[in-house]
């Protein structure tokens, strides 16, 4: 098991889950450490995406808590899971946060072997009453982020790409598909979508979440057919896609998923359009902190995140808010308000249940 040193809030946090230091609590008496260990996919620490929102969850609580000592082990391949998660069972961490839906199986069975450990998974829900699920219904944010893209388009052609074909990843572009869909029964217009046929559940995919010159090969091949708004799904992967935009001088612009593009990766926030938020940082933060409190984290229902809630969101328009039309603005507003008031229904085959 690697230990990793971190940079937190404070300073430079040594996190080695295998050893537990005193905490000064507020009475100046020590206190025993708990210990928030977080397994990533194969993403990595620093994807920009999932994986990192999830990390900085962690951090947060730390600063809420100096009880709370958080660790991390990133996996660079799938077989690493597993072991990752046994590992850190072994190092006796109070809360073990597994990330991604990628990581569901191996979860599970290491969850359903240590019946009295507390696990947490992003993105997914499993059998083990032990695993607290954080899942969130994309869809909402994405159907918003669909219809500003056909709104934004001047070429009447808009497209998306994810990493791979899973549920977490879908339901980002079944939304997106859909908010088009909308903006074109409202307007009477004809936009379409490169990428994603939500009927038969297919479209381009990078089978990667990595390798940015994946991303770029499929939004090159989007562009070439026109599309001039790109929402890729592919952690990151999508990095690819937002330097290309960059390097053609904002040809074409793109939406970010998962963290504030513009905050998780400042470079290409000239080409962010906006993001489609999940707020994995707050779901992880309230369960580590309520971990560490010693509340019970049911895997029935778990946490669900949506608009109403703020679990999910579209981020502020940022370098393009001069760009994007008052109407526009104002039209995204009241279907955010419709779809909270249950007026218009989002669905996704991928939606969390």
């Amino acid at each position: 098991m690697r230990i990793v040193s971190v940079v937190a809030a404070g300073g430079l946090v040594l996190a080695a889950c295998g050893e537990a230091p005193d905490n000064e609590g507020t009475g100046g008496e020590a206190t025993e450490a708990y210990k928030a260990c977080m397994v990533t996919d194969v993403g990595g620490i620093d994807d920009r995406s999932f994986n990192a929102s999830a990390w900085a969850g962690i951090e947060a609580a730390e600063s809420e808590n100096d009880a709370i000592e958080g660790d991390y082990v990133a996996s660079s391949a799938e077989a690493d899971y597993e072991p990752n998660l046994t590992g850190y069972v072994n190092q006796d961490c109070n809360f073990i946060l597994a990330v991604g839906g990628l990581m569901g199986d191996a979860t599970q069975a290491v969850a359903a072997a240590n019946p009295d450990q507390q696990f947490g998974i992003v993105d997914a829900k499993i059998e083990a009453t032990n695993a607290y699920p954080m899942q969130f219904d994309t869809a909402q944010a994405a159907f918003l982020a669909g219809y500003l893209a056909a709104g934004f388009s001047e070429s009447g052609i808009v497209g998306t790409y994810g990493g791979l074909p899973i549920p977490p990843v879908t339901i980002f572009m079944d939304g997106y598909v859909d908010g088009v869909a909308h903006y074109n029964e409202v307007k009477g217009t004809d936009v379409q979508v490169l990428g994603w046929d939500k009927a038969a559940q297919n479209g381009s995919f990078t089978n990667d979440f990595v390798k940015q010159d994946e991303g770029k090969k499929v939004s090159d091949s989007l562009v070439a057919q026109g599309a001039d708004v790109i929402m890729p799904v592919a952690g990151g992967a999508g990095l690819g896609t937002a330097a290309a935009a960059q390097a053609a001088g904002g040809a074409y612009s793109v939406i970010w998923v998962d963290v504030d593009g513009c905050e998780s990766a400042e470079q290409y926030c000239d080409v962010f359009l906006t993001t489609v938020v999940k707020n994995i940082p707050d779901a992880v933060k309230q369960a580590v902190l309520a971990g560490s409190n010693g509340e019970e984290l049911s895997s029935d229902p778990g946490y669900l995140g949506n608009l109403e809630n703020e679990g999910v969101s579209l981020a502020p328009y940022n370098e393009f808010d001069d760009r994007v039309n008052g109407d526009l603005k104002a039209e995204i507003e009241q279907l955010k308000a419709d779809i909270i008031a249950g007026t218009i229904e989002v669905t996704s085959a991928a939606q969390p249940e």
